[in-house]
């Protein structure tokens, strides 16, 4: 009996020494380097569509070693860049800032962007800093197409190329496009269109598409573009595509499947 408690107690005693050896270890140990940013966020509130908005971040090296900022990085639209060259390499102690850009043009509403910054930090080697808004936006024409694409399927190599597209202003104020291609001429209600054309806020106009003859067999790919008034999309596309085949080419196919037809 008296073994056994003897035992224990040296157990006990070995315990002992090797939690005050971790805790002296850990004592003494180094923090190594700690960011800490006096915020890791700002909020603009409401803010006009067009506005660049400013912010610098401020951060504290906390550890006992330098910190060492490796990348600095942004979400879309955002930018951000150490405004020295020192705030790269920070002593502890010593202080650095990380200035962020946000160009609220073509955003709306509520918005929110993130800026990562990645650092030598062993607890936290990515911060995360947010810049957000509610970005309010004046009233605009707003361009949509029922559709931006069309298959055109088989025609004849001289066949005049014909397709449609209704344009659409789901915006506030009237609507200005300009359509253009090389060889194409446009028309509206069966007369050819001066550009540009004109659409109210809440209206449509349906434009046709009329292109020569392609003097090739084939595949061809024709592309449409529109240029708006849209302050959002000022360039939108409008891409036919479709196969030329010859009059002895559609009599060979209709040959080949007139069985089918039947």
């Amino acid at each position: 009996m008296r073994k056994e408690s003897n035992a224990i107690k040296h157990m006990s005693f070995a315990l002992m020494f090797v939690f005050l050896c971790c805790s002296v270890s850990l004592f003494f140990a180094g923090k190594g380097p700690s960011i800490r940013f006096d915020k890791d966020s700002i909020d603009f509130g409401k803010v006009k569509q067009g506005k660049v908005l400013e912010h610098v971040f401020m951060f504290t090296n906390e550890g006992d070693s330098t910190l060492s900022i490796k990348r600095v990085r942004t979400s879309c639209g955002c930018t951000a860049v150490l405004l020295k060259n020192k705030d790269k390499e920070v002593p502890p102690g010593q202080r650095g800032e990380v200035k962020v850009t946000f160009n609220t043009r073509g955003y709306a509403n509520k918005v929110s962007k993130y800026i990562y910054i990645d650092s030598n930090d062993p607890g936290q080697p990515s911060t995360r800093l947010t810049v957000s808004a509610l970005i309010e936006v004046p009233p605009q024409p707003r361009i949509t197409l029922d559709r931006y694409s069309q298959d055109l399927g088989l025609f004849l190599e001289d066949e005049e190329v014909r397709a449609k597209a209704k344009i659409k202003n789901v915006g506030e104020l009237e609507l200005r496009v300009s359509c253009s291609h090389k060889d194409a001429v446009f028309f509206s209600s069966g007369k050819e269109v001066s550009f540009p054309l004109k659409i109210r806020a809440g209206s449509e106009t349906e434009v046709e598409v009329r292109i020569p003859p392609r003097k090739r067999k084939g595949m061809i790919r024709e592309y449409i573009l529109m240029k708006s008034n849209d302050p959002r999309r000022p360039t939108l596309s409008f891409y036919l595509s479709g196969y030329v085949v010859t009059k002895q080419q559609l009599k060979d196919l209709f040959e080949k499947y007139k069985g089918i037809l039947d």
